[in-house]
């Protein structure tokens, strides 16, 4: 599968797309990858870039991956919904699918999760998109587990460990795979933390879609 993603530190900060690729090839799958990030970038700022939009319209991708700048879905779910229906009519027309990058609420502000959850959930459903639910993950592996930390220090990039259970939650969402009992080490994360990781998305994503 090759899968182009489009976002900003949210993305690439831990190696994300590394992490999936690492979690996909234990089962299998094989990824190749390629990242078009910018620090804080909006998907308009990358539309108006055109870097992303070039590489959609080189094809060869089979799912290109939008992930919004942190907090707009909140302040402007307009803005974010037109920007995410000029991408999906290029990525449409490439021949490829697109997914949205469900992101998490700052560790301050776990109240606008539902904001987020709610603008890329309507994007999805509107454009046929698939939705990689990570924010809704978070939020319920946090309202019962005080560690491992999924937050960076300034309590809104991603820790090691929150970049993990995104990627579990990728690697179900998006690829259908299972992570339970995946034992690829990952530098900088003991297992029983990384097994805990594993276990909690898949039983969450469970939840969600009953």
């Amino acid at each position: 599968m090759r899968i182009l993603f489009v976002g900003n530190s949210f993305t690439s900060r831990n190696n994300l797309p590394g992490l999936i690729n690492g979690l996909a090839a234990a089962r299998g799958i094989e990824i190749e990858h390629k990242l078009i990030s910018a620090g804080g970038a909006s998907l308009r700022q990358h539309l108006n870039a055109g870097k992303a939009l070039e590489a959609i319209a080189s094809g060869g991708f089979d799912t290109v991956v939008l992930q919004e700048q942190s907090t707009l879905p909140i302040k402007s779910p307009a803005r974010f919904r037109d920007s995410a229906r000029d991408f999906d009519a290029a990525i449409t027309a490439a021949g490829a699918r697109t997914a949205f990058y469900l992101t998490w609420a700052r560790r301050n502000a776990p109240e606008t999760q539902k904001a987020l959850t709610d603008a890329y959930g309507e994007a999805a459903v509107e454009l046929g998109a698939a939705l990689i639910p990570v924010g809704p993950v978070w939020e319920r592996f946090l309202a019962t587990h005080d560690e491992p930390v999924l937050h960076d220090p300034d309590n809104s990039h991603p820790a090691l460990a929150g970049s993990y259970l995104a990627a579990c939650v990728f690697l179900i969402a998006l690829l259908q795979e299972d992570p339970v009992g995946i034992e690829t080490p990952v530098k900088g994360l003991d297992p029983t933390t990384a097994s805990l990781l594993r276990q909690s998305a898949w039983d969450i994503c469970t939840e969600l879609t009953t």
